[in-house]
């Protein structure tokens, strides 16, 4: 069951976020407390959107994502996605990308946007899902 994301559904968020990201190939450290402020951030922001994949009563994924104001039609920026690592490749991720989906529809929005790690295989998953790299747009990065 995929339902819009509530407050209280935050730090079941943060708990998924620190399982799927503190390995090696994504190379994180994250801590709950840490987490739980990164989520929430997103959710206390103006035009958050937020979706949560439930099963058997119990939180296995979640999208954080934004309305963007975009010169020509808002678009929906999806800034977190993730499903527990042991589901992951069982088409719950889709599922979250069908309610988007279905989001901008009703919303009469242009589209989805996302960033994401190239060398993951996050890539491989959203293109199946029918998103395309973009030539005309570069993620740019400036370490301090």
């Amino acid at each position: 069951m995929i339902r819009r994301m509530e407050r209280e559904d935050i730090t079941a968020c943060a708990e998924i976020l620190c399982s799927v990201y503190n390995n090696e190939m994504w190379q994180c450290r994250w801590d709950i407390k840490t987490g739980i402020e990164y989520l929430t951030d997103y959710f206390d922001a103006k035009k958050f959107v937020g979706f949560v994949i439930k099963e058997d009563e119990k939180i296995i994924g979640a999208m954080f994502a934004h309305e963007k104001v975009w010169w020509n039609n808002s678009e929906l920026f999806i800034d977190e996605m993730f499903i527990l690592p042991q589901l992951q490749r069982s088409g719950k991720g889709s599922m979250l990308i069908n309610a988007a989906e279905e989001y901008v529809a009703e919303h009469k929005l242009a589209g989805l946007t996302l960033s994401t790690n190239k060398y993951a295989p996050a890539p491989l998953f959203y293109r199946k899902n029918g998103f395309s790299d973009n030539e005309c747009i570069m993620f740019m990065y400036k370490e301090m």
